[in-house]
C-alpha cells in the first residue's frame, strides 16, 4: 500500500481511505442498502489486510451506528496507534433546538457521543460535514480548536462548501491562532469536476489535503449507464446529483468504458487512477458492499494512464451546476 502525508501534516495515511457510510444497522437512518456488523467486519478486516489504514465515518451515518460497528471493528482488528479514524459532525442527530450544527454546544455534545461510539479517546480527524449558515464561523472555527487542545482530536478537516468559505475558515483561524483545517473532504469524479475550478487550485496552495467522497460516482462509473443497483434505486441524494445532467454523464461513461475495454482493465480501476493522477488529490474515499471492490481499489494505485487516455476520458466533460452542498 502507497502511503501520503497528509496535507502539510505530519500525519501518515494510506492513499486510499475506506469510506463506512456502507456499515451501519439498515434500519435506522435513511440507507436502507447499508450493511450490518456481521456483514461489515470482513470489509473492515480486509481494508487493514490490504494496507488501508486510514477510515472515514460520520455520526449521521445510520444514526450513529456506522460510528459503532467501525470502532468496534477497528479496536478488534488492529492497535489503536496503527489506524487513522476520521468522522464528522454537523448533521442532525436529534429532534429540537441544538440537535444539528456547528454550534459550540453541538460540537461539544457530538464530539463526546461520537468518542464513546466509536470506543476511543480521540479521533484524528474531526470533521464539519457541511457549512452551517446559522452560525459564525469564529464561533465554530474556536470551538473545534478546542476539541484539539482537549485531545479529542488531532487534525481538523472540513467538506463541500464553497471556495470563498473554505478560504474564511482558514484565514479565520489563522487570525485568531487557532487549529487550522488540515484537509477538505469534496466531490470530485469524472462525473462531476467542477472542484478544479476553485477549491483545487485554493488547496494546492495552501498545503491542504483532498480526499474525494464518492469518486466513483455512486457507482455509476462501475456500470453501463442503464444498469442500476440497490443502492441506485433507493439513493435520493445520489440521484439529485445527476439529474439534470443525464444526458451529458451518458457519454462520460461511455468514453470510460470505451477506455477501460482498450486497457484491459475494470471500469472501477481506470476511473480511480484518473483521480489519484490528478494533482492535489491526497486519498480518495471509497466505499465498499463487494470485497472485490477493494482489491479493484487496491489494484487502481499500479495503473498509469497515458495522455491520450485521460483526453479520451475527459473529453465528453461540461460545465455543471454545483451540487453536494447540502
Amino acid at each position: 500500500m502507497q502511503t501520503t502525508r497528509l496535507g502539510r501534516t505530519g500525519l501518515e495515511v494510506s492513499r486510499l481511505c475506506l469510506g463506512c457510510m456502507s456499515y451501519g444497522v439498515p434500519e435506522r437512518g435513511n440507507h436502507p442498502w447499508t450493511l450490518g456488523e456481521a456483514e461489515s467486519r470482513p470489509f473492515l478486516k480486509r481494508a487493514l489486510d490490504l494496507g488501508i489504514n486510514f477510515f472515514d465515518t460520520a455520526n449521521v451515518y445510520s444514526d450513529g451506528t456506522s460510528e459503532e460497528i467501525v470502532g468496534r471493528a477497528l479496536l478488534d482488528y488492529a492497535p489503536r496507534h496503527e489506524v487513522v479514524i476520521a468522522t464528522k459532525v454537523q448533521g442532525r442527530m436529534h429532534p429540537g433546538p441544538n440537535g444539528a450544527g456547528l454550534s459550540r454546544k453541538a460540537i461539544m455534545t457530538e464530539i463526546d457521543a461520537s468518542l464513546k461510539r466509536l470506543g476511543t479517546d480521540h479521533v484524528d480527524l474531526y470533521q464539519i460535514h457541511r457549512w452551517d449558515d446559522r452560525t459564525p464561523i469564529e464561533e465554530t472555527m474556536e470551538a473545534l480548536h478546542d476539541v484539539v487542545k482537549a485531545g479529542k482530536a488531532r487534525y481538523l478537516g472540513a467538506s463541500s462548501m464553497f471556495a470563498w468559505q473554505f478560504a474564511q475558515a482558514l484565514h479565520v483561524a489563522e487570525r485568531h491562532g487557532w487549529t487550522r483545517f488540515s484537509t477538505m473532504q469534496n466531490y470530485v469524479n469524472l462525473l462531476y469536476r467542477e472542484e478544479e475550478r476553485e477549491m483545487l487550485p485554493l488547496c494546492r496552495a495552501e498545503g491542504i489535503g483532498v480526499m474525494p467522497w464518492s469518486p466513483l460516482a455512486r457507482g455509476r462509473l462501475t456500470r453501463d449507464w442503464d444498469a442500476a443497483s440497490a443502492r441506485s434505486e433507493t439513493d435520493e441524494f445520489g440521484r439529485s446529483l445527476y439529474a439534470k445532467t443525464a444526458d451529458a454523464d451518458r457519454k462520460v461513461v461511455d468514453a470510460l468504458g470505451a477506455v477501460a475495454t482498450r486497457l484491459g482493465l475494470p471500469r472501477a480501476q481506470v476511473a480511480l487512477a484518473w483521480l489519484l493522477g490528478k494533482s492535489g488529490i491526497t486519498t480518495p474515499i471509497v466505499g465498499a458492499t463487494k470485497l472485490a471492490q477493494l482489491d479493484d481499489a487496491v489494484a487502481a494505485l499500479n495503473v498509469r494512464l497515458a495522455p491520450e487516455d485521460i483526453a479520451a476520458l475527459e473529453a465528453p466533460y461540461v460545465p455543471h451546476a454545483v451540487v453536494g452542498f447540502s
